[in-house]
């Protein structure tokens, strides 16, 4: 007589999951390793082509659309966040999930073969379409095979890969470029997502979905891909191909906030929202995706334009910047290792975000300071207390989710928190690059006279096409001039996300402590007034 494992047989999606079940050690561990490779995949690719982008629009010959190249990736992905949430809540995470690593390293052989600029535009986007999926599975699938208890300490690595892929993608982008081709910045992914593939389907087991087909909600999906993608162009355009007041930004924010109102009313009458308006019932999912939009706005904003700082004041190369943010990297993945122990030692994860925000904004000053005299070790020791503060927030935020989220919305719940997180991404690095191309005209605007009329203005001849080998090789006047009016406008500011930081310093002490629960696999429900006991008492 054969028999059925428990990972094998069907299970409607209100059975407990009970507690002494669960994979063992060795499986959760191969599993660990498919979704660190998956997890890798997707956080290089959005890092990993700034470093060859100008070899790539130089053999393409299509310097005008190099932004759409990263524009393209991060527009599919951030909308195909939320609807993997949702699907792998509905349909299972297993089949999902191996959808998207297919989708995923389609994007990325079509990538490799694009013969112009527009079809390696379209192969992002297709890319984007799967890499979405690949950072919302992997974390998902942690929460159905580990105990949010024991969770911690694999949130920690998970997080960790974050802080590497921000300085390895460039860096690796570099190489890959000056040693072999760009295009293998896109054929590195063949490996190793046929790895991740092939260990997700030998060793993942998960319990099918079954009953009713679910009806799919249609409307809510267009509307929030509207809006999404209103969110990601302005932030793209805005202060850059378009000043902030051209019609086309303010058509947008219009378009954005129309979506998302009617986005609102469609869920209020979907069966299966895309995203539940109940979740936002609960104070901690609302305090934790403010938080996120917080650490997006500061983290991704300040990984983004300190390389500039490296190749244009301290005469770095692109591979020697990448290089030199080790030390943020060293922080962030000091940090999420350690916290991620402490919090499956002790069960208490509410103290983490509270310090870690307040480490940010001390990093975010040290940052400030920097100048052209500043030493290495200044500008490291900057760096390290940073990516320490967001190493100790970033993945601690999608373990309070996923404690707090009722085991249906857990998939759409993690989906969400990174939704927000990466809006405000966009937002940081958007406002952010305002704010450096102003104060750079600032600074420029006292130029000697052999730098007369050159000005940061897109599409005209000047700062906007000076590359760090144009610099090193302008007469020692001139270049003196533009590296310290670089190091005048750029550390400053870091400043300027030191409010956004501290918002979510006091936002952190609102946040309801739990018990970490020792269940294995989805969460299971819970009454409101334990998921939010403030919420039952009003």
């Amino acid at each position: 007589m054969t028999t059925t494992t428990r990972a094998e047989q069907p299970l409607p999606d209100s059975a407990p999951t009970p507690e002494s079940d669960g994979p063992g050690k060795r499986q959760i561990a191969w599993i660990f390793v498919g979704v660190m490779l998956t997890m890798l995949l997707a956080a290089l690719d959005q890092t990993i082509v700034s470093t060859a982008l100008p070899t790539i629009v130089g053999e393409l010959n299509g310097l005008e659309h190099l932004s759409w190249v990263v524009t393209a990736y991060m527009l599919a992905s951030t909308i195909g966040m939320p609807i993997y949430g949702k699907a792998g809540d509905l349909f299972g995470r297993k089949g999902v999930f191996q959808f998207a690593i297919v989708v995923f390293l389609l994007g990325s052989v079509l990538c490799g073969i694009a013969q112009d600029m527009t079809q390696l535009i379209i192969f992002r986007a297709i890319q984007g379409i799967g890499g979405g999926g690949l950072m919302i599975g992997a974390q998902a699938i942690i929460a159905e095979v580990v105990s949010a208890r024991e969770r911690g300490k694999y949130m920690g690595f998970m997080g960790g890969v974050f802080g590497l892929a921000s300085v390895g993608g460039p860096l690796l982008g570099g190489l890959f470029t000056d040693q072999l081709d760009w295009r293998w910045i896109f054929y590195i992914n063949l490996p190793l997502g046929a790895a991740a593939l092939v260990v997700t389907a030998v060793v993942l087991k998960l319990p099918r979905r079954s009953g009713p087909r679910p009806k799919l909600d249609y409307l809510g999906t267009v509307l929030l891909a509207a809006a999404s993608a209103g969110i990601v162009l302005v932030t793209s355009w805005g202060g850059g191909e378009y000043e902030w007041g051209d019609p086309v930004i303010l058509a947008l924010i219009a378009g954005v906030v129309v979506a998302a109102v009617l986005f609102v009313v469609a869920e209020r009458f979907a069966s299966e929202p895309i995203i539940p308006l109940r979740l936002f019932r609960d104070r901690d999912f609302v305090l934790t995706a403010l938080i996120g939009i917080t650490v997006g706005v500061g983290m991704f904003s300040t990984v983004s334009y300190l390389p500039t700082f490296f190749q244009m004041v301290n005469g770095a190369s692109a591979t020697e910047s990448g290089l030199m943010a080790l030390p943020m990297v060293a922080g962030m993945l000091s940090a999420t290792i350690s916290t991620g122990r402490i919090i499956s030692a002790t069960g208490r994860y509410k103290v983490w975000p509270i310090a870690g925000t307040g480490i940010m904004m001390v990093g975010l000053l040290l940052l400030s300071r920097m100048d052209a005299d500043s030493s290495y070790l200044y500008n490291a020791f900057g760096m390290l207390v940073f990516g320490a503060g967001v190493g100790m927030v970033m993945q601690n935020l999608v373990l309070i989710v996923q404690n707090t989220a009722p085991k249906r919305d857990l998939g759409t719940a993690t989906s969400a928190n990174n939704y927000f997180r990466q809006i405000g991404a966009s937002f940081g690095i958007s406002i952010f690059g305002t704010l450096f191309v102003t104060r750079l005209n600032d600074q420029m605007a006292d130029a000697p006279a052999q730098l007369a009329g050159l000005r940061l203005q897109g599409g005209e001849a000047g700062l906007s096409s000076l590359t760090p080998e144009m610099l090193r090789a302008l007469p020692s006047e001139a270049r003196d001039f533009i590296v310290h009016a670089f190091a005048g406008a750029l550390p400053p500011i870091f400043l300027f996300a030191l409010p956004v930081a501290f918002i979510g310093f006091v936002l952190s002490f609102f946040l309801v402590e739990k018990p970490l629960s020792t269940a294995v696999g989805d969460a299971p429900e819970r009454p409101a007034e334990e998921r939010d006991p403030v919420a039952a008492e009003a």
